[in-house]
């Protein structure tokens, strides 16, 4: 039994120590339906100018740093109507910290008729981790990436955190 000992303990420790703890990829993919197709930085990257990008983060997530060309419609107070400019079958990107509430706008944006409608894989801080540009409110680049919290902030790699 005893040489069996180390080889248990140290299988045991392994799969303690990875308990809790995920990749980006894997988290990403913990919080999403897939109710929206996902775009990927690398995708969105080449057509910004042709896409409608709608931030849903809170204004103050917003205001330290953005995609440039984002309109924030903030998650807490969306509603369809605030986008009734947008064409139904314009492509759009919806993004926010990591994916999750963007997910749910472009539930809604989908439901109102809207046909081709993105979320941004990882947020922004996947836009932010693969290297790609952020804006402050001057829409001057900035390196600064609200976190929304503690928790969260432990997915952006890249850039400097704002709580």
């Amino acid at each position: 039994m005893k040489k069996y000992l180390p080889p248990f303990i140290l299988f045991l420790a392994s799969a303690l120590t990875s308990c809790g703890q995920k990749t980006f990829d894997e988290k990403m993919e913990s919080l999403y339906k897939k109710t929206v197709p996902l775009i990927k930085a690398d995708s969105l990257k080449p057509k910004l100018s042709e896409v409608v990008i709608l931030d849903t983060r809170a204004r103050e997530e917003f205001e330290v740093s953005h995609i440039s060309s984002a309109r924030l419609v903030d998650y807490d107070g969306f509603e369809v109507e605030q986008v009734n400019d947008i064409p139904k079958d314009k492509e759009v990107i919806v993004y926010c910290s990591v994916g999750y509430r963007s997910e749910r706008v472009g539930e809604k944006l989908q439901k109102a008729g809207y046909t081709n409608v993105k979320n941004l894989y990882g947020g922004i801080f996947g836009w932010k981790n693969e290297g790609n540009e952020v804006v402050g409110m001057n829409n001057l680049p900035t390196d600064s990436v609200h976190v929304y919290n503690r928790l969260w902030g432990k997915w952006l790699f890249k850039g400097t955190k704002v709580y």
